[in-house]
């Protein structure tokens, strides 16, 4: 296609807006479950666990039956269907009476979470191999504007209007996404230069073809166990290096500046990977982000543990996206958007192990001990990457696309 890169600004568009409707709600559900009549502190997290986590589940099911449908018919149904299933369990959410409402809702909506996949596989499937690094990690600040966005705009709405019509502004929001490539994607119609035989066996394809990406896929889950174990551990940890005024403030800032950095470091690690090869950004990357948890182990003021999170964030745009670019570069061409639903899978599997993992380990040992075995995790994590065959072969600026 040759306009990817009008493209690239249109699905960043929708996937910023997208972004900012989710992360709207997800700071307020305990407070919405107590609002539901829910008063014993055990019970609200308890329940706001299980909504948080239930979308995760079924999200890790359905990711790769939505790369599949887009394999076969196209990114842009796909894409229409999941953003209007999204919209429309979020609005309903809005008028849950009862938190087991809520939590069915969430778990319905996990069936229509692909949006944000299908973008990512999308803009890798039009984009020229040599510039998918840079399109991946631009593609990536969208959804982190939006995931930095969408807190401060949630709270700002839901003390204007109440909790239940941030529920209904997101809807909207994820349909204005919907609005937004329905509008100004024009989706290529297959080749018809091909044998009929051979277009239908490569639609069909087989699952098994994907098996070269399984250290890709670890590699993901990995990553993603090790950033999400701290999740829930950031904020208390903030509340004991400061107890001054503007508290809240402060414990925003300290969990968004990481994302403030990622918009930063993401774009400029692509166009390093586009020039010198993903395989050396990545594990340079998570070195650096490894390095940054030892300052934040040993942080004995907000200020230091503030420097620290922008440290971190400057390279945690150069993981995830380079990892999708492996994918971009060692997928079959007519599975790329099943290689991605496979992706955020292994994304979603290390959603709901990390902030798990990193809640055992800070009751058991502590809080500090935390940043310690994250570190631990991605020194072995690189030492996996740097040691497999099939990444160190596509690692390069030059490898060959498949």
């Amino acid at each position: 296609m040759k306009n990817w890169k009008s493209v690239l600004w249109v699905v960043w568009s929708a996937n910023l807006f997208t972004s900012t409707g989710i992360t709207m709600i997800l700071p307020f559900l305990p407070m919405f479950i107590e609002e539901m009549g829910v008063s014993d502190p055990g019970e609200i997290v308890l329940w706001a666990g299980a909504v948080f986590s239930v979308q995760s589940v079924t999200s890790v099911l359905f990711q790769p039956l939505w790369g599949a449908w887009a394999d076969r018919r196209g990114y842009k149904g796909a894409l229409l269907f999941s953003g209007v299933g999204i919209a429309s369990m979020t609005f309903l959410m809005g008028f849950a009476a009862a938190p087991w409402q809520l939590l069915t809702l969430r778990f319905i909506n996990g069936m229509f979470a692909g949006f944000n996949a299908l973008t990512r596989s999308f803009i890798a499937s039009i984009t020229p191999v040599e510039h998918a690094g840079k399109a991946l990690g631009t593609l990536h600040t969208g959804m982190t504007a939006g995931m930095l966005l969408g807190p401060l705009l949630g709270g700002v709405l839901a003390g204007m209007f109440g909790i239940r019509t941030v529920f209904f502004i997101t809807g909207g929001l994820i349909l204005l996404s919907v609005l937004v490539v329905g509008v100004f994607v024009k989706e290529a119609k297959r080749e018809r230069g091909q044998e009929q035989g051979q277009e239908k066996a490569e639609d069909k394809g087989k699952w098994s073809d994907l098996r070269p990406l399984l250290p890709v896929f670890a590699a993901i889950s990995m990553t993603q166990v090790a950033m999400m174990s701290l999740q829930p551990i950031v904020p208390v940890f903030a509340g004991m290096l400061y107890s001054g005024e503007h508290m809240e403030l402060i414990t925003g800032l300290v969990i968004s500046i990481s994302g403030v950095g990622t918009l930063i470091g993401s774009p400029i690690l692509g166009w390093i990977s586009d020039r010198f090869g993903p395989r050396w950004v990545l594990i340079l990357s998570m070195l650096a982000c490894a390095v940054s948890f030892i300052p934040q182990a040993l942080a004995q003021s907000i200020a230091m543990l503030l420097a620290a999170r922008f440290a971190l964030g400057l390279f945690m745009g150069g993981m995830l996206p380079t990892l999708n670019v492996f994918i971009r570069k060692m997928a079959p061409r007519h599975m790329h958007a099943r290689a991605f639903g496979l992706s955020t899978s292994s994304q979603f599997s290390g959603n709901l192990i990390g902030p798990m993992l990193g809640s055992v380990v800070a009751s058991a040992f502590g809080i500090r001990y935390v940043f310690w075995v994250t570190m631990i995790l991605l020194l072995i994590n690189i030492a996996f990457i740097y040691g497999n065959r099939k990444i160190r072969e596509y690692g390069g600026a030059s490898a060959a696309e498949s």
